[in-house]
């Protein structure tokens, strides 16, 4: 199996498993509020669905996608937002659900489909079939963890969140990139430990600035689904200290991040 399928395996994994945390939630549920500002359940579904078929529109008709970021750089800090209120108004939750299913489908499709080598055009850099089904489970998984959290449900991790703290340390220069910072030189070393106690390790072992934690942790650091106080990941140096303030896995501005769970109980925060 090559690497790219292993993801596009996981991806529709991960997207199966979202699925059926909403499918039997009633109208009030999808109306219901996420810790993200504004957003909906149906929001969250409704910027995955979107999410996927700007992807699936990047990957089979790279012009029109220009477009797209055209616009997106001409409105930077709402153009999501604005695509998400667009959906939600427009769909049912039920039509909503079968639009996200659809678009999945016909991405999961033309990802299988791409040849080898294939470099699809995006916000950033392009990527490749694998990078691509990386991202699209990152987003996924994090915005899944916005509609748990916003249930009340405590999820399982799974062996996918290796593939967002991949993501989440390669994404380590964009995160000092996007808020004018010059990148340390160096790499850092990041020890991960799963929930059965391996160690999934990225960079040189004897580097001198070096994160360590468990996994679902650092997941939840890097996509700002949690405040780094309220998370036991750990630095040792002071640019990797930096680098945990920072840290983002996603593509585009800085986002706001979470609060710690203190100043939300004391602000009536979900």
């Amino acid at each position: 199996m090559s690497a790219a399928v292993a993801v596009i395996d996981d991806l529709r994994e991960e997207s199966d498993e979202l699925d059926a945390l909403v499918r039997e939630l009633d109208a009030p549920s999808w109306r219901g509020p996420t810790p993200a500002e504004r957003w909906t359940v149906a929001h969250q579904v409704a910027h995955l669905s979107w999410t996927d078929e700007v992807a699936l529109l990047a990957a089979t008709e790279p012009d029109r996608f220009g477009d797209e970021v055209t616009k997106a750089l001409a409105a930077p800090e709402s153009f999501v937002d604005e695509a998400a209120d667009a959906l939600v108004a427009a769909h049912a939750p039920d039509a909503l659900l079968a639009r996200w299913r659809e678009g999945r489908q016909r991405l999961d499709k033309v990802l299988r489909d791409a040849p080898d080598g294939t470099r699809i055009p995006w916000y950033g850099p392009p990527m490749s079939v694998a990078s691509m089904a990386t991202a699209r489970l990152m987003e996924t998984w994090a915005h899944g963890q916005d509609i748990a959290d916003a249930l009340g449900v405590t999820r399982t991790p799974t062996a996918r969140l290796r593939h967002v703290a991949r993501i989440g340390v390669r994404a380590r220069n964009y995160a000092y990139a996007v808020r004018g910072i010059t990148a340390p030189e160096a790499e850092f070393r990041v020890e991960l430990r799963t929930p059965d106690g391996e160690i999934i390790a990225y960079g040189p072992e004897g580097a001198a600035q070096r994160v360590t934690g468990p996994l679902l942790d650092f997941c939840l650091l890097v996509t700002q689904r949690a405040h780094r106080s309220d998370l036991a990941v750990t630095a040792d140096g002071r640019d990797a200290d930096q680098w945990l303030s920072i840290a983002q896995a996603f593509a585009g501005p800085p986002g706001p991040g979470r609060l710690p769970r203190a100043e939300q109980a004391g602000r009536g925060d979900r």
